[in-house]
């Protein structure tokens, strides 16, 4: 026979996961948006009330420990936030990889966007011989590429330079490129070239 416990179902929530205070600290670790205590209090299994409490408890130690980051209830929502007096570190950090030189990888995939465009990802790789995936995601989070629409005949994803790029290399439009289009292979050419032939030349002997 299975055992019964007494359980508050007045108060409680369903079973608790986890510990109450570590509990929390993991769900506002991952939030993209301010939550506030009844949110928290359905997402750790916890009583409202008990809930509150501990986010105020944690509030007041991170700031007595001195923490890099703080616990803040900010119209009415609950949020990780960097400590004030360590803004000048998190922005240096942050520019710092902003104006991080490229690689000579991403250049050139840069190079092919720019005098491509708008250029699905596999077509860049067939430019370059290589797999291009990281070095563009790179180029996008850093506001140089962007995507432009679909392809057509293929629906692959399209891609193409940004306004920020043409400001990176002191230029209006991208009329004013170097003329180095007749350097890069023909995209027709590099397809065809690695396409599989659909037939062989000779037809097979026949082994019947």
């Amino acid at each position: 026979m299975t055992e019964q416990t007494d359980v508050p179902t007045d108060e409680a929530l369903p079973v608790p996961l986890a510990e109450l205070r570590p509990a929390l600290e993991a769900v506002l670790m991952v939030a993209d948006q301010p939550l506030d205590a009844v949110s928290l209090a359905t997402a750790v299994g916890y009583p409202q009330p008990q809930v509150a409490e501990a986010l105020s408890m944690l509030a007041a130690e991170y700031d007595e420990q001195r923490r890099g980051f703080e616990l803040r209830n900010v119209a009415g929502g609950w949020r990780y936030y960097t400590r004030e007096e360590f803004a000048p570190v998190v922005e240096a950090f942050v520019l710092e990889g902003q104006q991080a030189r490229l690689t000579q990888a991403a250049l050139e995939t840069l190079a092919v966007v720019a005098y491509q465009q708008p250029v699905s990802r596999a077509r860049v790789s067939a430019v370059r011989g290589v797999n291009v995936d990281g070095v563009m995601r790179t180029l996008i989070s850093r506001g140089l590429v962007e995507e432009a629409g679909r392809d057509g005949e293929h629906g692959a994803t399209l891609y193409r330079t940004t306004s920020y790029f043409l400001e990176r290399i002191g230029i209006v439009s991208l009329d004013e490129l170097p003329d180095l289009a007749p350097h890069l292979p023909d995209l027709a050419d590099v397809e065809e070239e690695l396409a599989p032939t659909s037939e062989p030349e000779e037809e097979p002997a026949d082994d019947a």
